[in-house]
């Protein structure tokens, strides 16, 4: 008998003790010392639960509806504990992995989203029992040192210079509000008369201040101008060119048209990875151009980041070192789980514009010596140790071993441009740069407006997921329904995308072959895969 047969087989009641620990009474229900059988008993479970459901996933998605996930919710009682554990994994199994995405699946080619290195697995099993806190040196120690050697290393990678730090961060959303917050006050410090953001809150002139960034730029740079009260509107997008680049010459008139009528160039964001193109701007001249008018670059490379392991394609971050700030998040290309992220700024004192005392966290006044406390970068106060995955990936593979997985990503990519421009009935917008792909169903012979092209991509999408043979992603060009190759999983081969392409025809022409083939009504499962 196998290995994995005989976990299937194993029954749920086969090691009693981590649940009676667990399920007793509370004294039994806390990592301690006196527990250490049960939750070494207790993890071996899970670890065999996770294992058979790898194992046994076929597919990266069930196909299940929201509305048959609610009725499976329905009469839940949260105020009533189960029996013991073998209760609890199994209405886990029922209720949240038997209809998991599963992103490592060959198939799952939908958002940027990783299979994640082994070595980041186990540090999740070291820093959640630990459950260090890492915003002061007193509940942290030697966690405070593994996250700033890792923005260290970062910064070096980026090449900002040796006065540059940064912090860990929730995402890339949160990476860029930082950079934006430190950007408005920044600029906000230099009008004549304020005397600073913190104390006396935004100046009349708040409202002149403009962002620049591409049109094809990620939506959390809205969030931030809302956030900071600076509001959607001071957002400018800059034209893209065919391959959804920033034009550098239409960011130099926005610039100057903007001093011509009164306002004021706050920032300019440059991004390297766009979330539907995986375009990277020209970062050099943007560079060139920032430093030219005094505005403050800051680079959002949250997908692009990968890059800087990259052994053959790093040069495509040339320009990157003339940032002011940058973000950069490990859980897309670096293969970390959700979430690690940091954000970095080129000047280390920039980041006193978030930092606020308390006396029971971070006295004010403390001597130059004293330990750091992480808090004092930070917008989080209470922070988890989301370093230790990059660290032991790093320790156990290495940065050329993380960089040879997203080269073999770009490459596949690469491979699947080539697959969908000689694809029947495929229209592709345009080639890639890092690993993504933006196409759709268009057959010939057939006289189709733009609403049913819609109607028909949106079905094939639809389809894919309800079958469960793949996830694919959507998004609009020009206003129009696309469908979206997203690479991160080195796992993937030509053949599994072959795959794909085949069965998204075939439910195109399936939807072509219908009677009725208006566009579809908006049932719940468009509401969730729209």
């Amino acid at each position: 008998m196998s290995q994995n047969a005989a976990i299937r087989m194993a029954p749920l009641s086969s090691r009693p003790l981590a649940s009676r620990a667990m399920g007793e009474d509370a004294n039994h229900a806390l990592f301690m010392p006196r527990n250490a059988d049960a939750y070494r008993q207790g993890m071996q479970r899970c670890i065999e639960l996770v294992q058979r459901k790898l194992t046994e996933t076929g597919q990266p998605f069930s196909g299940i509806l929201p509305s048959e996930m609610q009725r499976r919710f329905e009469g839940l009682d949260l105020n009533r504990r189960l029996d013991d554990l073998d209760a609890v994994l199994a209405e886990v199994e029922r209720l949240y992995l038997d209809d998991a995405v599963y992103f490592h699946h060959p198939r799952y080619v939908a958002h940027l989203n990783c299979p994640i290195t082994l070595a980041s697995i186990l540090a999740e099993a070291i820093a959640t029992p630990i459950n260090t806190a890492v915003e002061t040196w007193d509940q942290s120690a030697g966690g405070t040192f593994i996250e700033q050697a890792l923005i260290d290393w970062t910064v070096r990678r980026i090449g900002l210079g040796d006065d540059a730090d940064g912090v860990f961060t929730s995402g890339g959303t949160q990476s860029n509000l930082m950079a934006l917050l430190i950007a408005r006050d920044h600029r906000c410090a230099a009008l004549d008369g304020h005397q600073g953001n913190r104390e006396h809150g935004l100046p009349a002139d708040a409202a002149r201040l403009r962002i620049f960034a591409s049109e094809a730029s990620h939506v959390s740079l809205q969030k931030a101008a809302a956030l900071l009260g600076l509001g959607h509107r001071a957002v400018v997008p800059i034209p893209c060119d065919d391959r959804y680049r920033m034009v550098t010459g239409a960011l130099a008139r926005a610039l100057a048209e903007s001093r011509q009528a009164g306002t004021i160039p706050m920032a300019v964001v440059a991004t390297a990875g766009t979330t539907d193109f995986g375009s990277i701007d020209p970062l050099a001249d943007i560079a060139t151009l920032c430093h030219q008018h005094g505005v403050w670059l800051h680079v959002d490379a949250a997908y692009g980041g990968g890059l800087l392991t990259s052994p053959r394609h790093r040069h495509w971050l040339a320009g990157i070192e003339q940032a002011d700030s940058v973000s950069v998040d490990y859980h897309k290309s670096f293969f970390q789980p959700v979430s690690c992220s940091a954000f970095m700024v080129a000047e280390r004192q920039r980041l006193g514009y978030v930092t606020h005392h308390a006396d029971y966290l971070n006295p004010a006044g403390r001597h130059d010596d004293a330990p750091p406390d992480l808090v004092d970068k930070s917008l989080q106060t209470t922070r988890r140790l989301d370093a230790l995955k990059l660290w032991m990936t790093l320790r156990l593979l290495g940065p050329d071993a993380l960089g040879e997985l997203f080269d073999r990503v770009i490459a596949l990519t690469r491979e699947a441009y080539h697959l969908l421009r000689t694809a029947p009935d495929i229209e592709v917008v345009t080639a890639p740069q890092l690993t993504t792909l933006v196409f759709r169903y268009r057959p010939r012979g057939h006289d189709l407006d733009d609403a049913s092209l819609d109607a028909l991509n949106t079905h094939i999408r639809q389809a894919l997921s309800r079958h469960g043979e793949a996830v694919v992603a959507a998004t609009r060009v020009r206003g129009r329904r696309y469908l979206k190759f997203t690479l991160l999983n080195p796992e993937t081969g030509i053949d599994d995308l072959a795959t794909v392409v085949e069965r998204l025809q075939a439910h195109g022409a399936d939807f072509l072959t219908r009677d009725d083939a208006a566009p579809p009504r908006r049932h719940d499962l468009a509401a969730a895969f729209s």
